[in-house]
């Protein structure tokens, strides 16, 4: 009696698990389809206005207002991008903000970037993606390490994120791809057999093997077993 009863509360939390998982599919799907419809019924109201100025009536085909819409839109940012507009328009206080002339970032953008892991904390290792090598001067004199300018996204959109300035001795270059990245952040969809480390182009195999030993599972660095982990990516190794 107390198996046949575990057996169908077993059935019954499979059946709601199932459930929940069609929810979470079909609930985004749903809103993707909702707004794609909404834009686009208005945009085929206000691109047939448009058109019906100049254009008869029959020859108003069903979604050619939305073509229209979208090909104005498109030669928009076109304008915006390709010419002196958007950087006369970026200048106007407040209103600027709407038309600046930088890279925005994007999965393909992404996707032909340099990834790495550097550390968040002295404990914590993160991803993200290579941006710039900024070098670094004190008093007209080169310092002892340079800084890289690393792009940390945002999960799971990935393309809203910050960028952070760590010094190169507490980044590793990966020679995985970034696909590979991109899915071991959306929560692990695709993991790779191991992350594959490699030096930097300047970097000696000496001073390689005993940096990655920051990046490694251990918190010491293997000379001295007492350091403290605040002591982890606080000095060069």
């Amino acid at each position: 009696m107390g198996k046949s009863s575990t057996i169908t509360e077993k059935s019954k939390h499979s059946h709601s698990t199932f459930i929940l998982y069609g929810v979470v599919f079909w609930v985004p799907v749903a809103l993707v389809l909702y707004v794609i419809f909404f834009l686009f019924s208005n945009a085929e109201k206000i691109g047939r206005g448009i058109l019906g100025l100049v254009v008869p009536d029959n020859w108003l085909f069903f979604g050619l207002g939305a073509i229209f819409c979208l090909a104005i839109i498109y030669c928009t940012g076109l304008v915006l991008k390709l010419t002196k507009l958007g950087k006369v328009l970026s200048k106007i206080p407040f209103i600027g903000l709407f038309f600046g002339q930088g890279e925005i970032m994007t999965i393909g953008r992404l996707a032909n970037m340099q990834p790495c892991l550097f550390l968040y904390s002295p404990t914590c290792l993160s991803y993200g993606w290579i941006l710039s090598e900024e070098k670094v001067k004190m008093s007209r004199q080169k310092a002892l390490f340079p800084i890289i300018n690393i792009y940390y996204p945002n999960v799971p959109t990935l393309i809203t994120g910050q960028v952070y300035a760590a010094r190169k001795d507490t980044v590793m270059k990966l020679a995985n791809s970034s696909r590979e990245v991109i899915d071991l952040l959306l929560y692990a969809f695709r993991s790779p057999a191991a992350l594959e480390y490699i030096p930097w182009e300047d970097e000696s195999q000496d001073n390689f093997q005993e940096r990655s030993k920051y990046f490694g599972l251990k918190l010491d660095t293997g000379k001295n077993p007492e350091l403290d982990a605040t002591d982890m990516g606080t000095s060069p190794p």
